[in-house]
């Protein structure tokens, strides 16, 4: 088997308009299509969102490079994660294998998942948490800010009941420990704070222990990036494990360091949730779902957030059921890249 047609796809699918309003336009995302002479296809998605000319030559010149090689000779862990998939996806058509055969046995046939909003005014979350109920969701990942967290909350609980629970990531926004516990406090009696992650400054763990004991708000970490960019680390997530100051994790990075760090949380029985694309389309976050699924501890909902743009990709075919996508069964990567939607959105 030879790979004969290597194919970029830079689009811009627009996010749906309540978030638009603050993001018009977030970030173009690269998609790869490899086809061989089998007839075989394997798809892929880069979360490296701002490409600029030379990174965009640089890629174009990777793709190009695995055309007329042997797909199934290639160690598909060997490359950078946006080809791994593609790859991968090559090989379990290839020999009749879901994707997440590649990544250990499976554990669940559905993977959690949250709906997701942007910092907005607290009405508009309000509104956003409704309409994500209205879905079937069942947990709100929330861009937080200090100064409207809690009225947020208030609404958002108001709009939707008590079994509609929040994931309040402030991105370090609340800075200092005493900030952070207050806000603790006036949320802790709404009874649908899931949890707090990043809510300080990272570089003292100790600040994250002495809030974990100040609470009863779980504290999480958010570890790593998308593929790579800054990496997962098991050596990270052992250091928060060390100081005491975690009750969760999320983990960011290419599958195999998602992997690893996973590992090492579920040594010390902390769940943890992945976030390998974010605001991605839905090409990334079946990848994730392939991986997730093979985790022990990846019990929480995670952040693949390909219904949060106004087209799918893949035409439906990663199936979200409410506040759960359905594991692909396969075999490769499950689902196949919608060209109509690919070509309406293309950019280059």
């Amino acid at each position: 088997m030879k790979i004969t047609r290597a194919d970029l796809y830079q689009v811009e699918v627009p996010l749906i308009p309540p978030i638009a309003k603050y993001f018009p336009k977030i970030y173009d995302i690269t998609l790869c299509r490899l086809q061989t002479d089998e007839g075989l296809e394997g798809i892929g998605e880069s979360a490296i969102y701002t490409l600029t000319p030379q990174g965009r030559a640089q890629l174009e010149a990777k793709a190009q490079s695995y055309v007329g090689q042997d797909p199934l000779a290639l160690d598909p862990f060997a490359q950078p994660d946006f080809f791994t998939c593609a790859l991968l996806d090559i090989a379990g058509q290839a020999y009749g294998l879901p994707m997440h055969r590649f990544f250990g046995p499976k554990v669940r046939d559905k993977v959690p998942v949250s709906y997701w909003s942007c910092p907005m005014e607290p009405r508009e979350t309000a509104a956003e948490a409704e309409a994500g109920a209205r879905l079937g969701f069942t947990n709100h990942k929330l861009k937080a800010r200090s100064w409207n967290i809690v009225e947020t909350v208030r609404l958002m609980k108001e709009a939707t009941g008590p079994e509609y629970t929040v994931g309040v990531d402030p991105n370090t926004e609340f800075r200092l420990v005493h900030t952070a516990t207050r806000l603790a406090a006036e949320l802790e009696p709404f009874g649908t704070v899931a949890n707090f992650e990043d809510p300080v400054l990272k570089e003292n763990l100790d600040w994250y222990r002495l809030l974990r004991e100040k609470t009863s708000i779980p504290i999480a970490l958010h570890i790593g990036v998308p593929q790579g960019a800054r990496p997962c680390r098991g050596s990270d997530v052992l250091k928060a494990l060390k100081a005491e100051c975690i009750d969760y994790v999320n983990l960011g990075g290419t599958a195999r360091e998602i992997k690893s760090a996973a590992a090492v949380a579920e040594a010390a029985e902390v769940p943890c949730w992945v976030q390998m694309g974010g605001v991605c389309l839905a090409v990334m976050a079946a990848y994730s779902v392939q991986v997730q699924c093979t985790i022990p501890n990846a019990t929480l909902p995670c952040d693949e957030l390909p219904f949060v743009r106004v087209a799918d990709v893949l035409g439906g075919s990663l199936v979200r059921e409410g506040d759960h996508f359905i594991v692909p069964q396969g075999p490769g990567l499950g689902v196949k890249l919608d060209m109509k939607v690919v070509e309406k959105y293309r950019v280059a």
